[in-house]
């Protein structure tokens, strides 16, 4: 079960460029892809892995014709972090993404709408997780939920009490049916915990 996670977010980094004719006049154009292939390097070095913070370039298009200098072009940006400093520095990261073809104009959306989920958000819960299915294992991880979001305001948040499998948004995710009702015994211990006050402060 999930004890922890980081903060997450998206960043869509939007390039305009100038179009022209590949071949008859490249010079008059203002390359967006090749704009956007010089930031991709830029936000992939906000990256830090020793942090905990990874900065992945996932999506990204341009152009409209093969004969035709690229008039736009966006990148689609994923963020995970574990710290609100990391969340500030990322930020300001993208913030201060500045062109570096002339003539070429880039503009950022988005932002780390998920703060991280800290470990001591999970205790009380996972004391009682603990007693009810010993040698349960609490992780913290990479992913982002509606956990993050409950522990930002201060509830107490345990996570990950569904289904056991593996392979996440893959084409081979699975679940491992015989676990289902060790987790739905879980689940009902704790709530139970909840509504008789069993948590420790």
């Amino acid at each position: 079960m999930r004890i922890g996670r980081k903060g997450c977010g998206t960043f869509e980094v939007l390039v305009t460029g100038r179009a022209s004719h590949a071949g008859l006049e490249p010079e008059a154009g203002v390359n967006a892809l090749t704009e956007a292939a010089h930031q991709v390097l830029e936000i992939t070095a906000l990256g830090r892995p020793e942090a905990g913070t990874s900065v992945t370039p996932t999506v990204a298009s341009a152009g409209t014709a093969s004969n035709v200098v690229p008039a736009s072009a966006t990148v689609v940006v994923d963020v995970r972090v574990e710290t609100a400093a990391e969340k500030d520095r990322v930020e300001a990261g993208f913030a201060a993404l500045t062109p570096r073809l002339d003539g070429a104009e880039i503009a950022v959306r988005g932002g780390i709408h998920r703060p991280p989920m800290p470990e001591s958000a999970a205790a009380s819960f996972f004391t009682v997780a603990e007693r009810l299915l010993p040698g349960v294992a609490g992780v913290a991880v990479g992913g982002g939920s509606d956990g993050n979001l409950t522990a930002a305001i201060g509830v107490p948040t345990l996570d990950g009490l569904g289904a056991v499998g593996g392979g996440a948004h893959t084409d081979h995710e699975y679940l491992l049916v015989e676990s289902m009702a060790e987790r739905a015994k879980l689940v009902t211990g704790l709530v139970t915990a909840l509504t008789t006050s069993q948590l420790e402060d």
